[in-house]
């Protein structure tokens, strides 16, 4: 019988990366803070979702466990490295101002059992900090490590509130990072102002790639922008587009610009098309066709073959000629003259001789 595995998503942070544990016996819900084993050492961490059974085949790798739900002890503890932190944090910038190194300290954190401080800043190239990673291990009396991170996981950390005043998407409940392009902002019609479509990192707004998908859907079934649509009225031109509202704006034959639902546009596109058909077959009923006019009258057809025919006979019976005996016919001397060079065979080219080698007179023979 295969032995089934309890697992529970865990996260360290708000809004942090999830890790996958085995929940063991626990009985777990989300929201509950409890002791785990990471590669780091034991950590505190918030269970996300519930324990799902799970094979052991289809199990991540390396797979640590819970240890035991958090007591009153382990919050008071992690309360004393909270406070701990804020000190590091003091202490770090003012060494990194004695120093004149060029990074910007964004946050200091304790590992559960205070073994080690991480310190996670942003630089634009490499950074020698090892003299200050010494200064600080003699203050703080443990490890030090230094991190460097990126601008979008330095609002993470920090968090704030967005242009659209609610709080950051990524400090709250956005775990990973999408990759956003300005070909998103374009799709949907927005301002290319980069203070408008910037967060607070500096980079394209994550929540531009939310309704992206949306808008493509949408967009399939509008006409392009400059595409001529044929109306009852005459030919209009697509100069305008709302996609949310799916309505199309026109310039009308008359010059007058018109808005319409799409639903309408296409009837009245299916009404003019079925029109312009009416007429088509109204037309070709009423003019005669190409091949009634390129028809020859009735019976002249045969009577162009019988003329075919006595003509052929014609042609084919011989022509004779009475020759009286008294009409000899008489030839002229330049006649007879001529008739012996017409009989005479042409003359063939002759080929010319192929020369041999010529002796060599003055070599002498062999004895």
């Amino acid at each position: 019988m295969t032995q089934f595995l309890k697992l529970a998503s865990v996260s360290f942070h708000c809004a942090g990366k999830m890790f996958d544990f085995d929940a063991g016996d626990f009985e777990l819900s989300p929201g509950d803070k409890v002791i785990v084993e990471t590669e780091r050492g034991r950590a505190l961490g918030t269970v996300v979702t519930s324990p799902r059974e799970t094979s052991p085949e289809q199990a991540p790798p390396k797979l640590k466990s819970v240890l035991r739900l958090a007591t009153e002890e382990d919050m008071a503890m992690a309360q004393v490295n909270t406070e701990k932190e804020q000190e590091a944090v003091t202490l770090c910038r003012q060494r990194i101002r004695q120093r004149g190194l060029d990074m910007k300290l964004v946050r200091a954190e304790y590992l559960f059992d205070g073994s080690k401080v991480i310190f996670y800043f942003t630089a634009d190239g490499r950074i020698d900090f090892r003299d200050l990673v010494r200064d600080l291990a003699q203050h703080l009396r443990t490890r030090i490590e230094m991190r460097q991170i990126g601008v979008r996981d330095e609002a993470k950390l920090v968090g704030g509130l967005g242009v659209c005043g609610r709080e950051l998407c990524c400090s709250s409940y956005l775990r990973e990072f999408a990759p956003v392009s300005v070909k998103m902002a374009k799709a949907q019609g927005l301002a290319l102002n980069p203070a408008k479509i910037s967060g607070q990192c500096g980079r394209l707004l994550c929540c531009l790639a939310y309704e992206y998908e949306n808008y493509n859907e949408l967009r399939k079934k509008l006409p392009k922008l400059g595409k001529k649509v044929t109306l009852s009225s005459g030919t209009a031109e697509v100069i305008s587009l709302d996609v949310l509202q799916q309505s199309v704006t026109l310039s009308c034959p008359g010059g007058e610009r018109c808005r319409m639902q799409i639903e309408a546009l296409q009837k009245e596109i299916a009404l003019a098309a079925n029109s312009r058909a009416d007429n088509d077959e109204v037309t070709a009923a009423t003019a005669p066709s190409k091949a009634d006019q390129q028809q020859p009258p009735a019976g002249a057809k045969k009577q162009k073959s019988q003329d075919r025919r006595r003509s052929q006979r014609k042609d084919s019976t011989p022509k004779t000629e009475s020759i009286s005996p008294t009409s000899a016919p008489q030839s002229t001397n330049a006649d007879n003259e001529k008739a012996p060079s017409q009989d005479k065979p042409a003359r063939k080219r002759r080929r010319p001789r192929r020369r041999g080698k010529r002796p060599n007179t003055n070599e002498t023979p062999a004895n």
